[in-house]
């Protein structure tokens, strides 16, 4: 394992430290099954307090099965990426990242759809996995007619990471596809819903996650479910055959309660074949991401350069 960003780690700590102290006076994420925290939070945007902004180059869709996608099209296209977003399969929306997604498009030359997929507790598993493999066979049947390329990637972040690896398999099971999507862009995602060991031992720290968070998320993604029925290859893709599935980058941060998921699963995806990529930033919180920093600049800059490599 190679750490990262060692040389910001000053200020990604600092960041960490305010981050936690003005959580204090916030509804703990733990509670979003309260209907009131449910909707601030998908009121506002990700790890904020302010609505996300819309910009006029998000065209909003609706494809097979009637799932809901926002595209986002540069003048020049030389692959597709599909885009889950995360929020715990709880909160987060298509529209939550317009400024992120519509530069990684030009930047990267890439046609970006992100799925709207239908959110838990009114939709539970596998209402969300549902829509995503949706999106992605329309993709895999209308790419090249829609968007002048087949080439396609896949990817998200949290619980986007863990759909995105759960429609691959999807894919290749149930429809013996496993060629057009040439690479796979996983941010801090669960791949082990019964919890691994960083999971359960990360406590109460009142970072963007910790280990009520994430419990209580899967209580709400699939509800009535224990830890073995959690282990299910189905929910828990650290449980699935990982062989055929394409070329991955996995990145995580080293305060993330969710480090180990990418550890275990980076290595489980290298060993059924599949080039890998794996990055561990050093202090980094869960989300990190979705914060101005200079790890976060560092990061989105890796991750548009992996993409578009990958789309060739």
């Amino acid at each position: 394992m190679t750490i990262t960003d060692e040389d910001c780690l000053a200020e990604t700590l600092t960041f960490n430290a305010r981050f936690e102290a003005a959580a204090a006076s916030r509804p703990p994420r733990g509670q979003a099954v309260d209907a009131d925290v449910l909707a601030r939070l998908r009121r506002n945007r990700l790890g904020g307090d302010t609505p996300p902004v819309r910009l006029p180059q998000g065209q909003d869709r609706v494809v097979a099965g009637g799932v809901k996608v926002r595209a986002f099209v540069p003048d020049h296209v030389d692959g597709v990426y599909l885009h889950i977003h995360g929020g715990g399969w709880a909160f987060g929306s298509a529209d939550g990242q317009d400024e992120k997604l519509w530069r990684l498009a030009v930047e990267a030359r890439l046609a970006v759809m992100s799925v709207d997929y239908r959110l838990a507790p009114e939709h539970p598993f596998p209402a969300g996995p549902d829509d995503c493999e949706a999106a992605a066979r329309w993709l895999v049947d209308h790419a090249e007619a829609e968007f002048g390329t087949g080439r396609l990637l896949i990817g998200g972040e949290s619980a986007g990471a863990h759909l995105s690896v759960l429609t691959l398999l999807r894919l290749r099971d149930r429809h013996g596809i496993t060629g057009p999507f040439r690479a796979a862009h996983l941010a801090f995602g669960p791949y082990d819903l019964s919890m691994t060991p960083s999971q359960r031992l990360f406590g109460c720290r009142r970072l963007l996650s910790n280990s009520d968070s994430v419990r209580r998320s899967y209580e709400l993604f699939t509800p009535g479910m224990g830890p073995e029925e959690r282990r299910d290859p189905e929910v828990s893709p650290l449980y699935a055959g990982l062989t055929g599935l394409p070329p991955a980058r996995f990145v995580v941060g080293t305060q993330d309660p969710l480090l180990d998921d990418s550890l275990f699963l980076a290595q489980r995806w290298q060993a059924a074949g599949a080039p890998v990529q794996l990055g561990v930033v050093a202090g980094a919180m869960h989300g990190f991401t979705l914060f101005q920093s200079t790890v976060t600049a560092r990061e989105q800059q890796r991750e548009r350069d992996f993409l578009a490599g990958a789309r060739r």
